[in-house]
């Protein structure tokens, strides 16, 4: 195998790894973003809706010239998954979400995210999408490795333990301790509120993975017309549910500050890229793979709240980041084995089995091609003893079998 195979061969299985790496510092920046644009007085189900028509304009020119031939015909069971993806995604998902974000604060809601693979892990298992045999230890690496993520975001929950004080945040956060003391308090009232919202999303969440999936058989070779439909289905719900919940006119201002940063953002990045992208993740690697990284996202805010927010980092933290890290890895490491042992079951069940006769014919073959290479030797005049040579060399090659696919 050449160099330039081999770097070709690492770039093409890594690819799912650093989109979904990248995925999450996109999920990270808009977790600061729409905090900040929520802090401000936005609604977030004017956000939603906002994020969402900007996530169709960008994607549906991409549809239109590269997918427009042979579209998947868009029948009743066809309808209904768009229609659930769309209100699971938006209406659901998002809503709840930053209702969470909005009572809490970004780290805490992206910890209460890390459940997300536990979820999709059952749903997947309820749904006949994964299997877990137990006896062996690439199950219990996936197990453990979901428990123990679970449980690093739990710690960083439930225990904060002392400040740890950061070199680039030590003069902002003593700026900002009034309006922190403020913060807190507040969030502390609404908490419980917040957990549940939290929670209700990542169940939608980790339901919208499953589906997606389910939706990318007939859209398999379509991912940009899926991406489409789902988020144009997800805007107009999002209205409806925004003209109930909204009342007042105002809330639909949107002007050229944080607020259109924050829809854009979310529209461009975490809307429509990122349903791309993890449909063609999901599509070669599955539901559970793509939201085993959603534990990065964590520590990636973490580290940019405080940058921007002047977010407190707590021993507690540092310590539940190390074990997601160490559940993360666990989790990978399972689903990579499971791959390559199901990848050499299906060699194996490809590959031929070379039979009696077979090996008779292939040898006949060797023996004929042989006599007619002598052939052709007896019919050049040469010398006695170079010809006799060039018989030698001819019987001394060695024998050719056809190959093993």
């Amino acid at each position: 195998m050449t160099r330039e195979t081999c770097c070709s061969s690492f770039f093409k299985n890594s690819k799912p790894y650093m989109g979904m790496i990248s995925l999450q510092f996109g999920y990270a920046g808009m977790n600061i973003i729409t905090k900040i644009s929520l802090n401000g007085g936005m609604s977030h189900y004017v956000l939603v809706v906002y994020r969402h028509a900007f996530a169709t304009a960008v994607i549906a020119p991409f549809a239109f010239f590269f997918e427009r031939k042979a579209q998947p015909r868009i029948t009743f069971r066809v309808f209904v998954q768009v229609f659930i993806l769309g209100l699971l995604g938006p209406v659901i998902d998002q809503n709840f979400y930053y209702a969470g974000l909005k009572l809490t604060s970004p780290t805490f809601s992206c910890a209460m995210s890390n459940m997300l693979p536990a979820l999709t892990f059952v749903l997947a298992i309820i749904c006949r999408m994964e299997k877990v045999e137990m006896k062996k230890v690439i199950y219990q690496a996936k197990v453990v490795g979901t428990i123990i993520t679970v449980a690093g975001a739990m710690l960083m929950t439930l225990y904060k333990g002392p400040l740890v004080e950061m070199a680039w945040s030590k003069h902002r956060q003593s700026q900002t301790a009034a309006t922190s003391s403020a913060a807190t308090e507040t969030s502390e009232r609404d908490w419980v509120i917040g957990c549940i919202l939290l929670i209700i999303a990542t169940l939608a969440w980790a339901a919208l993975f499953i589906l997606q999936k389910a939706a990318l058989k007939t859209y398999s070779n379509h991912q940009l017309s899926l991406t489409t439909l789902v988020c144009f289905t997800g805007t107009l719900q999002a209205i409806v549910v925004t003209f109930v919940m909204e009342r007042r006119t105002s809330v639909w201002r949107i002007g050229w500050d944080m607020n259109l940063l924050a829809a854009a953002y979310a529209g461009i990045v975490t809307s429509s890229i990122s349903y791309y992208v993890q449909g063609l993740v999901m599509k070669s690697k599955g539901p559970v793979f793509a939201t085993a990284f959603s534990p990065l996202m964590m520590i990636i805010v973490a580290i940019m709240g405080s940058f921007i927010l002047a977010e407190r980092i707590y021993l507690g933290g540092m310590i539940g980041a190390v074990i997601i890290i160490v559940g993360l890895y666990s989790f990978l490491w399972g689903n990579y084995k499971e791959e390559r042992e199901a990848k050499m079951k299906r060699q194996l069940e490809e590959t031929p089995q070379i039979g009696v006769n077979d090996s008779a014919q292939v040898n006949g073959n060797t023996q004929l091609m042989i006599e007619s290479r002598n052939e052709v030797n007896g019919n050049i005049e040469m010398p006695k003893a170079g010809a006799d040579k060039l018989r030698s060399v001819a019987i001394d090659l060695p024998t050719c079998h056809p190959p093993m696919h």
